[in-house]
């Protein structure tokens, strides 16, 4: 019941002890845990609603506590996998025919995608898009369920064990407030040529990115672009097979294109992966042999594919780490809000810096060849460079987030004497934070922090 709140937190296992109150129902549902955290799953106390929307039941009145642990009517680990995998979708959704009617307009859409001009493509979009303000679950702009849940449970295992503090492993390394990543999805020929300018304004703001580059069909990328891109600090990755908005239409269709996929990843010394348009089958993330995956997002509302994994941090899906895109892009922005603006962006960074999480942009260099758009990413770039300054903002490639948060879940806390110390390679890097409750509330502080809020 514990193995994810473990993982986020990599605090000393004492902390994570909760039990379980009689059986969870067969039926999954919506409930809520505290007011402002939306959760799916099965209880055992009562009914789940069939929908995110009205009064949902909280499972904070159902929780006891029996020796010294918190006993709830859900299992934490199947509620935060439920979010993050992205469950919920499918779990109260329409009938199978609805559903196939989808995927036939889909299908037929993506077919003709390529030819038609983006005004056309706007106006499609619109009108399926219509009514996404309306929805409730995933919370926009930013969803924090995830970090909300856990924060709650840690809160719930102090006032159990009868503590004020809880040690743990900081979320970033060197004591980074929080992390952000700059991606580039290339999706046209025109977009591939004005990578060496992109590389240029950003070497201007002290920023590398990774570029995603479609393998096959829509363009040829010359070899000496892709070794410019690496010589210059950058980091490239593979962007689906041909975009053609079909990898994850079939089974038999997919398991082939994974191994195409797979053999450009090793071609072009590839560690990261991101599928067209935001299509994911997380099932099926078994037959892509990359580090790291950026295909989900935190919010669906925008995109083709409804959903989203609810969280502003890292996880694992298997071997593979997904760093989730937690901003909305560029396109959406311009082209379906008509927003030219970083009033939005700015509104999601705050959001997720108040949870320490993950920033990860995607700017297309398609989107931003006009001078309006290109001014609106210069702009963007100057204000997350305010921020890097004010907030301890790290900013590395994504291939380096993989690598820390790799390091970071084979870490731990070892008590030596009477202080903790941290195990594990990677550790002189890592930083041991506390969880400090504030009535009903928890907040991080580090270790000299701490102990100067505890001497109040």
């Amino acid at each position: 019941m514990n193995k994810p709140f473990l993982d986020y937190y990599r605090c000393p296992e004492i902390y994570g002890e909760f039990c379980l109150q009689g059986k969870p129902s067969s039926q999954a549902g919506y409930f809520r845990f505290g007011s402002d955290a939306i959760a799916y799953g099965r209880l055992s106390s009562d009914a789940c609603a069939d929908s995110a929307s009205g009064e949902l039941r909280d499972a904070m009145q159902d929780v006891e506590v029996s020796n010294s642990r918190p006993s709830l009517t859900f299992d934490p680990t199947d509620i935060v996998d439920d979010l993050r995998l992205e469950r919920y979708v499918n779990g109260h959704g329409s009938g199978k025919w609805n559903r196939r009617l989808k995927a036939t307009v889909k299908d037929s859409y993506y077919s003709l995608r390529p030819y038609l001009p983006i005004f056309v493509r706007k106006f499609v979009q619109q009108l399926a898009l219509g009514g996404w303000r309306r929805r409730p679950f995933p919370q926009w702009p930013v969803d924090r369920s995830v970090e909300k849940i856990l924060r709650r449970l840690l809160a719930l295992s102090m006032q159990a064990k009868g503590v004020e503090r809880i040690p743990f492993i900081w979320f970033w390394p060197n004591g980074y407030s929080g992390c952000a990543l700059m991606t580039h999805d290339v999706e046209t020929s025109s977009g591939l040529d004005f990578i060496p300018s992109m590389m240029d304004i950003e070497d201007s703001y002290s920023v590398k990115s990774a570029f995603q580059i479609i393998p096959e069909g829509r363009y040829c990328a010359p070899e000496s672009l892709l070794n410019q891109i690496r010589a210059r600090g950058c980091e490239l990755n593979v962007h689906d097979l041909n975009h053609d908005g079909h990898l994850y239409r079939k089974r038999s269709e997919f398991v082939h294109r994974a191994k195409q996929i797979n053999k450009y990843g090793r071609k072009f010394g590839a560690l990261g992966f991101r599928s067209g348009v935001l299509y994911r089958n997380l099932n099926w993330y078994d037959d892509l042999n990359f580090a790291y995956d950026m295909s989900v997002p935190n919010i669906g509302h925008l995109d083709p594919q409804p959903g989203g994994c609810c969280t502003v941090m890292p996880y694992f899906i298997g071997e593979i780490l997904e760093l989730p895109l937690t901003t909305i892009q560029d396109y959406s922005l311009f082209h379906i809000l008509g927003d030219y603006s970083i009033e939005l962006w700015k509104k999601q960074v705050q959001l997720i810096l108040e949870e320490n999480g993950l920033l990860s942009f995607n700017i297309h260099p398609d989107y931003v060849l006009p001078s309006k758009a290109r001014g609106v990413y210069i702009e963007l770039l100057e204000y997350l460079a305010e921020v890097r300054s004010q907030a301890s903002l790290w900013m590395p490639l994504p291939s380096q987030v993989d690598r820390w948060w790799r390091k970071r879940s084979q870490m731990r806390l070892v008590a030596r004497g009477n202080t903790w110390e941290i195990d594990g390679e990677g550790n002189e890097e890592a930083c041991i934070a506390y969880a400090v409750l504030e009535g009903e509330q928890v907040r991080y502080l580090f270790r000299e922090k701490a102990a100067e809020a505890l001497a109040v």
